[in-house]
């Protein structure tokens, strides 16, 4: 059976005989406050980080989508992932530069093109300081087996999916 959601969309259906009852619209209400006190946590920390660095809470959002990257970053790549002008972000990555936590390399092919790299000497310190968010996250994951891991891991990589779709057709 699959039913329609707000946007149009057939979605599985998860009612009747060969599965769970369908989610009540309590269950995205109970996942939207769990996804807020987690964001909200995480928030915690990052401006904890940023204080103790000397950094912007932007800076912070830098160095993560820097780390994350599945290429290497560049200023204008950077400048469109966080939603800021060319000039705020020149700032943003001089601040970085400048606490030695991230590097600048002009490509070898073609020197108009400069690549963000995190820096290696930074790490330790962003491990130190956030070690008690990945021992909160290792012990949350040591509750669950890996099929269940599996299945919040497909989740937030849709959820991850679906927020990126919005933003790029301008929606909320």
């Amino acid at each position: 059976m699959a039913r329609a959601d707000d946007t149009g969309r057939q979605r599985a259906g998860r009612g009747g005989p060969d599965g769970p009852p369908a989610p009540e619209p309590a269950d995205l209400q109970a996942f939207a406050v769990q996804l807020r006190r987690m964001n909200g946590e995480i928030n915690r920390m990052v401006h904890g980080f940023a204080h103790h660095n000397g950094l912007h809470v932007t800076d912070v959002q830098a160095l993560a989508a820097i780390l994350d990257a599945d290429e290497p970053m560049t200023p204008g790549r950077l400048r469109e992932h966080l939603g800021l002008t060319s000039g705020a972000v020149t700032a943003c990555v001089d601040r970085l530069e400048r606490a030695g936590h991230v590097t600048r390399v002009r490509e070898s092919s073609d020197r108009r093109v400069v690549h963000l790299y995190y820096a290696a000497d930074a790490r330790p310190a962003a491990r130190t300081y956030f070690r008690p968010l990945a021992q909160a996250a290792g012990a949350a994951l040591d509750r669950f087996d890996d099929a269940e891991l599996a299945v919040a891991l497909r989740f937030l990589t849709a959820l991850n999916e679906e927020l990126a779709l919005r933003e790029a057709f301008g929606r909320p």
